[in-house]
């Protein structure tokens, strides 16, 4: 039963997998300019972890942004450390182009930091900033965050971004995240011919079929999301979101089925240059709730339960199959 369960299970997932058109070929952007950002960029894929990561501090209420305090960031990161040494930032607006400074002083090898409004000029210097004080771990920017997908703005908008953000910054590399099926389109074409390397998100909780699968099958549904994107880009590809929130327990969330699935990514993605996943995401985020008063965010109730620790920065179960990174000189 449990096998012919597997097989079903494994069957629709190439079916759904396989409805993705197929490119001529796959999409290769190599700049001169970006080799070195991208090289630390692999480093760390191959030899360290990435976590997406929000500052505690930096919350929405009533509709308005507070601003991160350093302080907070300084107390996040230092639990983070241990595990991670890369951090995926979503937005450089309201302080948070400080996560830069504290990262620095806490010697994480990398930072991805996170544009959230591709049409802010300030939150864009914000970051270039950054990256300008701190060349040795800003590795480059996520030009958006699922802006296609929630049409915040189209793909020849991300597009006009990237190359506009090019001009200032040609030493990074550059991408924007979207969900991998958005990549996979054939209009996702001139989009992927200008990014440095792919952030992308694979959620298999969204998925019909989710509730009906074991979580090693949800793993496996993300490495065959990555091998199809693959075939349509040839540059790193780096998982941004993926894994299983911890609530709620009545939709079949646990903090167990989160390590489960962990672990079982853990062992079937192994990490390279070219291929690797970050731990969606830092922390709990209670305050998710009133995201549906920010533009282009429609949170579900498991939205504030993604965090591998809780938002007092307490470790979820998830923690302890995350193994501590050894130390490595920069």
């Amino acid at each position: 039963m449990i096998q012919s369960l597997r097989l079903a299970t494994l069957l629709v997932l190439f079916i759904v997998l396989a409805r993705a058109s197929a490119f001529a070929g796959p999409v290769c952007q190599k700049r001169a300019e970006a080799t070195p950002a991208l090289r630390r960029l692999g480093d760390v894929m191959m030899t360290g972890r990435f976590v997406a990561y929000d500052p505690t501090s930096l919350q929405f209420v009533n509709g308005q942004a507070t601003h991160a305090d350093e302080a907070s960031m300084l107390e996040d990161l230092k639990v983070l450390r241990p595990r991670f040494d890369g951090l995926i930032t979503y937005t450089s607006a309201n302080g948070a182009d400080k996560v830069a400074d504290v990262a620095a002083k806490l010697g994480y090898r990398a930072l991805i930091m996170g544009i959230y409004d591709i049409a802010n000029r300030e939150e864009l210097d914000n970051a270039l900033a950054a990256a300008k004080r701190h060349p040795e771990l800003v590795v480059g920017l996520s030009i958006g965050n699922e802006v296609a997908f929630s049409k915040r703005a189209t793909l020849d908008q991300i597009v006009s971004a990237v190359m506009g953000v090019r001009r200032r910054a040609p030493n990074l590399a550059l991408t924007t995240t979207e969900p991998f099926h958005i990549f996979l389109q054939p209009a996702a074409e001139p989009l992927l011919s200008q990014l440095d390397f792919m952030l992308v998100n694979v959620h298999p909780i969204y998925e019909s079929w989710f509730r009906f699968i074991v979580d090693e099958n949800a793993a496996d549904f993300v490495v065959q999301s990555v091998d199809k994107l693959a075939e349509v880009y040839c540059g790193p590809i780096l998982v941004k979101e993926t894994g299983e929130p911890t609530a709620p327990g009545q939709a079949g969330y646990t903090p167990t089925r989160q390590a489960l699935f962990y672990d079982a990514l853990y062992r079937k993605f192994p990490s390279t240059r070219a291929r690797a996943f970050a731990y969606f995401c830092a922390f709990d985020a209670p305050w998710r709730v009133n995201d549906g008063l920010v533009l282009g965010i429609h949170p579900g109730p498991e939205d504030s339960h993604w965090g591998i620790y809780d938002e007092k920065r307490r470790p979820k179960p998830v923690v302890n199959v995350v193994p501590i990174l050894p130390k490595l000189t920069r």
